[in-house]
């Protein structure tokens, strides 16, 4: 009996560590080329500082973390990179989408992103800069934020059912203060988005900017991407919302239907 109840306490310590590793690498991603600082890490994750920085000291041994001797930030190592490309067709969507957020960025002259919800964040998996020569490149390719910050992610947050949606906030809650984030607030606006069918940010994440995002959804009503376009403020006066919003929902739509269709066609090999 001891010695069972010694395996199971093992295994639970081991599963606790895993997850926060994991928990520290999902913080580090947000930092993408700047970097975080480990107190940054110990805000966002809750871990202590002890914990944080052996954490971190195991990863860095193992290539999964990098530190800056400048900075002295800590980044996203080689090997992280590595054990991705792996799994490189793991999100045909951004295949499929590829020629819509092109066609969209040469059409409307501004920069479209394509942002997938993984887990509690938001994860922008592509960005096509526009024609105009002023260009938004508000969030790099790659770019982590709790679900909900942003107009993809707002989009993305309000598909949820309420309480899922609610849940998610409250997981959130600590990154969010960080960000200066009302939680109840930024529920709110999952609410209107989810009323409207569209997010609109008439102060971007770039000052002196606009977004706007629509969610990519498939035939059984999932919402599997959110679609933005984000333009200097001159370009988005609130008169050409619609006009932007409808030739976003057309491509939106066509996304959609093309990985429904490829989800069908895979499921059928499968099944046969």
């Amino acid at each position: 009996m001891a010695a069972a109840a010694d395996k199971d306490t093992a295994a639970t310590a081991g599963a606790q560590s895993v997850r926060r590793a994991l928990a520290v690498l999902r913080v580090l991603a947000t930092g993408q080329e700047r970097g975080v600082r480990l107190t940054d890490v110990v805000s966002h994750t809750g871990l202590n500082r002890p914990t944080v920085h052996r954490i971190l000291r195991v990863l860095v041994e193992e290539g999964a973390v990098e530190q800056d001797p400048a900075t002295r930030r800590y980044l996203i190592g080689g090997e992280v990179s590595l054990l991705g490309l792996a799994r490189s067709t793991r999100f045909p969507i951004r295949a499929i989408a590829e020629p819509h957020l092109r066609h969209l960025s040469e059409i409307l002259g501004d920069t479209a992103f394509l942002t997938i919800r993984n887990g509690a964040d938001s994860v922008c998996i592509d960005r096509r800069p526009g024609s105009f020569p002023v260009k938004v490149l508000s969030i790099e390719v790659g770019a982590r934020r709790p679900l909900g910050v942003g107009v993809s992610g707002l989009v993305l947050l309000a598909a949820l059912p309420a309480e899922e949606a609610d849940e998610v906030v409250r997981r959130n809650a600590r990154r969010l203060q960080t960000l200066h984030v009302d939680p109840a607030e930024l529920l709110e606006r999952a609410a209107r988005t989810r009323a409207q069918g569209y997010a609109y940010a008439p102060v971007g994440v770039v000052p002196g900017s606009r977004a706007v995002a629509v969610p990519v959804c498939v035939a059984d009503g999932r919402t599997v991407a959110g679609l933005a376009i984000a333009t200097i403020t001159e370009r988005l006066p609130d008169e050409r919302v619609p006009t932007v919003v409808a030739h976003m929902k057309e491509r939106a739509a066509l996304i959609g239907a093309q990985a429904a269709e490829l989800a069908r066609r895979r499921g059928g090999r499968s099944g046969g």
